[in-house]
């Protein structure tokens, strides 16, 4: 009878520790794996922006912080860790544990650094798992107020002649960097490129006429020119923005074809386990798909992507191809900022 009794108990105690378990994956991100178990439960999540304060890469992960944080029940923690064109906050991001505690938003210098820098410290592809592509967006190329320029039609006719302009962008081997280069070397234009930390600075000095021409995301540069600190010439995308229609794109200003679009992804260090990677790319959809981050990067230009992590990886891929084999044809050089 005693014997009856124990195991009835022992039955009653496995089934109600079963119900726990249950309850607890489903309150929880469950990733299960090899020393996995419930994430995330620890500490909170550190989201390096992998550019200095006000560019569109702390930006777009100050923007996603607050929804992702109430998707996953567990603090979100943006740190700029900016510097050689988001390759030391990159870094900093390879070298953190693969516990799925530590990612980086990056940008599209990501995808031209490995052919523009003569060593990374890091293996783009196994120090590296890419997450989720956040989204694209033109690249505008705006101009100072003092600089007279207020069309791009003005600014092609002046270089035409010879006259010299200098253009800012985040950093050697930026998109905006290279779209312009290509725009320059196809015409001829004489123009000077003047390479800064990130997008905050680049646009301190646009507002302050100390650089005449400036090319970034539709993200950073937007708020200045709906408050008319700049004025937006040009973007490089195939289509107008639907918030900026009234901006011609460079293929129909005269050179057909053009086309260079922004982009940001989230990362992850290249051994954090498959399953902490598959459920932070759920959990960054769904903050992509919240009311307040659809609305904010509509606004300012985004086109969200989401996607899987392979999706991710792929389209990181060809950017790295594309872009990779322009620096290379035109002996594009790293220099001292």
């Amino acid at each position: 009878m005693l014997d009856h009794l124990k195991m009835a108990k022992k039955a009653l105690k496995n089934s109600l520790l079963g119900v726990l378990l249950a309850f607890g994956c489903a309150s929880l991100v469950c990733a299960q794996g090899a020393g996995v178990g419930a994430w995330p439960t620890q500490k909170p999540i550190r989201l390096i922006a992998v550019f200095p304060p006000g560019g569109s890469v702390d930006q777009v992960a100050r923007v996603l912080a607050p929804a992702l944080q109430a998707e996953l029940k567990q603090n979100v923690i943006v740190e700029n860790i900016g510097g050689a064109s988001g390759v030391i906050g990159t870094l900093a991001m390879t070298r953190s544990d693969p516990d799925g505690y530590t990612f980086a938003v990056v940008f599209d210098t990501h995808g031209v650094n490995p052919s523009l820098k003569d060593k990374l410290p890091y293996d783009t592809i196994k120090d590296i798992a890419p997450v989720v592509l956040i989204g694209t967006s033109p690249m505008v190329l705006v101009a100072s107020k003092k600089s007279g320029i207020t069309s791009f039609k003005q600014l092609v006719d002046l270089s035409k002649t010879g006259q010299q302009f200098s253009y800012g962008s985040i950093g050697i081997g930026s998109l905006g960097h290279l779209a312009m280069a290509r725009l320059v070397k196809q015409v001829g234009f004489d123009w000077n490129h003047i390479p800064y930390r990130g997008g905050g600075p680049l646009m301190q000095d646009a507002l302050g006429g100390q650089v005449e021409l400036a090319v970034g995301s539709e993200f950073l540069v937007k708020p200045h020119v709906d408050s008319g600190g700049v004025i937006p010439l040009v973007i490089t995308t195939a289509k107008r923005s639907p918030s900026l229609l009234n901006v011609p794109t460079i293929s129909e200003s005269g050179f057909p074809g053009f086309s260079a679009p922004a982009w940001w992804a989230v990362l992850a260090p290249g051994k954090t386990p498959a399953p902490i990677v598959d459920a932070m790319n759920k959990a960054l959809k769904k903050a992509l798909k919240t009311p307040a981050v659809a609305e904010k990067f509509k606004v300012q230009g985004i086109d969200i992507v989401g996607g899987k992590p392979e999706a991710a990886r792929e389209f990181i891929g060809k950017q790295i191809g594309i872009w990779g084999k322009f620096v290379i044809e035109n002996n594009l050089k790293e220099t001292a900022q």
